[in-house]
């Protein structure tokens, strides 16, 4: 059995993750390509992570691909959390991941519905709904959630959850339904109002906004292309990690895996999978720094994170597990930064790293620093260091 020691693992996110010298991508697709998807959920991610491995980093590149050229679009993806992906992958992620959520999702708002005493019928009810919606966003061409409510009334009711519990709360019909048209691939999310930091999308029918449309794939398929993808991007791996990446089950995972010629290898004392072609060896790269944002999709691409966290998720990661802005240096987490009201990038080492990893961070910083310039960035998942830093 091959074996991959930890610095070989290192190599491979160096390159692989276009974050080694040298190593800079030439478009926000190939990086996107590259690391499968770019995480969402806080839309500052998304620029952050491609301006840290792009050779040329522009926002209006990356807005082009996103708003213009819609070579790269926003759905909901693995573990039901928000990604940007190149276009031809949304059949892939929209197959393997969104589907499986409709029905769930469905069920819960019709039980809402009818608990809340909107509708006698949830489930005609929300079908109804649904349609209105999708109706008025084609005439209107595209419309925030709170511009869409104001053409549908359905959209403004309201729904109680978590009656008798310390959760409970009511919450507009306009979120769930939106929630399931973007599910089921009916509509997008466009281009924000506000700067590219912001969380307030314009939506839009995926017909209008992707006019070639987003090509079927059997869920069976969808999930080994994806499977393959990741190991890679991220391979090698366990099937643990690709079980808590994916946010799919056991059996789904080893189902995909049966479509996917693997090799077994050995790391860390526990065995791991590659791609069968993919076990040539990776030689080290130059030292490098890296400033990586807030769920950057390097942090989050493995479960298991002793080989590139250490001991420093506490000080690193949030109660729910989403990182923040983290500092990397030679294929390791050495601590994390943020950035202050003044626009300065803070830093702070959680390990002693050598005077080359601080001058090369301090520089790193300065450029990240530069290129923010007037934009001021809050993580949306707020960590215990990065609250220090800005204190």
């Amino acid at each position: 059995m091959r074996r991959m020691e930890i610095g070989e693992r290192r190599a491979r996110v160096g390159g692989r993750h276009h974050l080694a010298a040298g190593a800079g991508a030439a478009s926000v697709i190939e990086v996107a390509r590259d690391l499968v998807a770019l995480h969402s959920t806080d839309p500052a991610s998304v620029f952050l992570a491609a301006a840290a491995r792009l050779r040329d980093p522009e926002v209006e590149a990356i807005e082009r691909a996103l708003y213009e050229e819609r070579t790269l679009v926003r759905l909901l993806g693995m573990r039901r959390t928000m990604f940007a992906v190149p276009t031809d992958v949304a059949p892939i992620v929209q197959a393997a991941c969104a589907q499986a959520l409709v029905p769930g999702e469905r069920r819960k708002v019709v039980q809402l519905l009818e608990e809340s005493g909107v509708a006698a019928d949830g489930d005609a009810w929300l079908l109804r709904a649904e349609e209105a919606t999708v109706q008025a966003l084609s005439a209107l061409g595209e419309a925030t959630a709170a511009e869409l409510s104001k053409e549908v009334p359905a959209l403004r009711e309201r729904m109680r959850f978590g009656e008798g519990t310390k959760w409970a709360g009511v919450q507009g019909v306009s979120t769930r339904v939106l929630f399931l048209l973007g599910a089921q691939g009916r509509i997008v999310r466009g281009r924000p109002r506000g700067s590219w930091t912001s969380s307030q999308y314009r939506w839009s029918t995926t017909q209008a906004w992707l006019p070639a449309g987003v090509t079927e794939m059997t869920p069976e398929a969808a999930r080994t292309e994806l499977v393959r993808r990741w190991l890679r991007s991220f391979g090698p791996g366990t099937v643990a990690d690709l079980e808590w990446w994916t946010g799919w089950t056991l059996r789904d995972v080893r189902g995909a895996l049966t479509g996917v010629h693997t090799a077994d290898v050995e790391m860390e004392g526990a065995s791991g999978l590659v791609l069968a072609d993919d076990l040539e060896p990776v030689p080290p790269p130059e030292p490098w720094a890296a400033l990586l944002p807030a769920l950057d999709p390097t942090v989050m691409g493995w479960m298991g994170r002793q080989w590139y966290l250490g001991d420093h998720g506490p000080a690193l990661f949030d109660r729910s597990g989403n990182p923040g802005p983290t500092l990397w240096w030679d294929g390791r987490i050495v601590g994390g930064w943020a950035q202050r009201k003044n626009g300065e990038i803070a830093t702070r080492f959680l390990e002693d790293s050598g005077a080359e990893a601080m001058a090369a961070m301090e520089a790193a910083a300065e450029r990240l620093r530069i290129w923010l310039g007037s934009v001021r960035i809050t993580p949306r998942f707020r960590t215990p260091l990065e609250r220090e830093l800005v204190a």
